[in-house]
């Protein structure tokens, strides 16, 4: 993991352990009954989809693998987890 984190931090754009966290929120967010602003959030959350779908570190040896995107997934996972107990 420390590998896979460390490789996002070096990279210019936003990271997307970053953009994975704020697309749950903003996924919770439209989540809930009548939302505020639903087409915003889901602009938002398409933006950011895109955002973590082309990022340049997937583009990488490390990024190649499809284990990186599960780590990902997993990493922001422990954080949503964390954040409800």
């Amino acid at each position: 993991m420390d590998q896979l984190v460390s490789g996002w931090i070096a990279s210019p754009s936003p990271t997307p352990i970053a953009a994975q966290r704020e697309w749950h929120a903003t996924y919770r967010a439209l989540a809930v009954p009548r939302p505020r602003h639903a087409t915003e959030l889901r602009r938002r959350l398409l933006l950011l989809s895109v955002r973590i779908h082309w990022h340049p570190w997937w583009s990488t040896p490390a990024g190649w693998s499809p284990a990186a995107r599960v780590e990902l997934r997993r990493v922001t996972a422990e954080d949503r987890q964390a954040g409800a107990a």
